[in-house]
């Protein structure tokens, strides 16, 4: 299957990299720098010099998927790109997009003939090899026909075993991809999924913080312990009941510096968790851990705890996130 991608950053480089292992797909690429394309060295790679030579290259109907910063480069793509698009075409979203932009979105399209599709992904720098977790919003039979992309982006089923009592329910799930329901779903999901990940990093970074401090010298001498946290993190992934990817991350990022000497702390918020904590509002749900997660956020850019170094390192170790300058 053919698809036009616009934006070949950290995750939209690698998504063709993996698309482009399967034989049977092909890729016309934009982005603003021309040498993105080049960098990837790929056959049936065609790189476009703008939006309207990509248009003229892909066969309709098209498919092209925008993986950009969510906000004004998206937005500005998506009104630049529709003009140029025939009836029947789709436009597809993979960032991290506000959720009530893609039912506007899709409604403004849809005068048009152009179908939208939101597509919530995650899988940061790892996805080249671990696969794309992919959570999308849109019209049932769009979505169905854009498959055979996703079913290669996704991880697949890979080892896990099949969860008791899902038969006869939709398969695509246990292979790493959600048609969570129409415009505005798969965001929404999205950021959902990013606020409890918010929740999870900042346990993790406290509960680290507070082993981190056993040795305080405020504490009684017998109550002291010095604790080796890179050997701690490194049990808690072999069996316990609170290992994750995360740990993982979180073990790998100690087990390389155990002070972790090169994050200041400084942690940023990519917004998602703000609209999580939004919509909690809007729905009357109480969400104290998550909400306290993103004011943690704020207060790291003040005072930097080894808690907040820990939640850097983790950003980076996942999605490449670099500390936002002072």
């Amino acid at each position: 299957m053919q698809l036009g991608v616009i934006g070949l950053g950290r995750m939209g480089g690698n998504m063709v990299r993996r698309l482009l292992a399967e034989p049977s797909h092909s890729a016309v690429v934009y982005d603003q720098s021309p040498i993105a394309a080049q960098a990837l060295g790929l056959e049936r790679l065609r790189a476009a010099a703008s939006l309207s030579e990509l248009v003229a290259a892909l066969a309709p109907p098209r498919a092209i998927w925008i993986m950009l910063p969510a906000g004004d480069p998206t937005e500005q793509t998506i009104a630049q790109l529709s003009p140029l698009l025939a009836e029947g075409d789709v436009i597809i979203d993979g960032g991290n997009s506000f959720w009530q932009d893609d039912v506007r979105r899709a409604a403004m399209l849809r005068q048009r003939g152009v179908h939208y599709v939101d597509i919530g992904t995650s899988g940061g720098i790892w996805g080249l090899e671990r696969g794309y977790c992919m959570m999308i919003g849109g019209e049932p039979e769009i979505v169905e026909g854009l498959d055979p992309l996703l079913a290669t982006l996704a991880p697949g089923p890979g080892d896990i075993p099949q969860t008791p009592g899902r038969e006869g329910r939709d398969p695509r799930v246990e292979r790493g991809y959600l048609h969570a329901g129409p415009s505005g779903a798969g965001h929404f999901v999205k950021m959902i999924h990013n606020g409890i990940e918010y929740g999870l990093m900042q346990a993790y970074a406290e509960g680290f913080d507070i082993l981190k401090n056993a040795g305080s010298d405020e504490l009684p001498p017998n109550h002291r312990f010095d604790l080796d946290l890179t050997d701690i993190a490194e049990v808690w992934r072999r069996g316990s009941v609170i290992s994750s990817w995360l740990l993982d991350l979180t073990s790998l990022a100690l087990a390389k510096s155990p002070a972790l000497e090169d994050y200041a702390g400084r942690v940023a918020d990519s917004g998602e968790g703000r609209w999580t904590v939004n919509a909690a509002i809007d729905e009357a749900v109480s969400a104290p851990v998550l909400t306290a997660s993103v004011y943690a956020r704020f207060r790291s850019r003040k005072e930097h705890t080894f808690a907040d170094k820990l939640l850097s390192a983790m950003r980076n170790a996942f999605g490449g996130h670099k500390e936002p300058s002072a």
